[in-house]
């Protein structure tokens, strides 16, 4: 079932600049932006587990040891 939504001239100009090629629908580029924000979503998630298992088996450095190390 199709629904009719409304946005800003301005949302609209947005939309129509991120257009991968011309005839592209608005729901076509919506859909491109969620499937990148649900991409990042994932990416980052296994970023921070990797960040959390790193700093747990101590590879980490201190603020401190980072500026002796870079002689500030």
């Amino acid at each position: 079932m199709a629904t009719t939504i409304q946005v800003s001239k301005q949302l609209a100009n947005t939309l129509k600049k991120r257009r991968q090629y011309d005839k592209e629908s608005y729901e076509e580029v919506i859909w491109n932006l969620v499937e990148d924000t649900m991409e990042i979503n994932a990416e980052a998630k296994k970023e921070v587990e990797q960040a959390r298992a790193d700093i747990k088996a101590g590879k980490f450095y201190t603020h401190d040891q980072v500026k002796k190390r870079l002689g500030m």
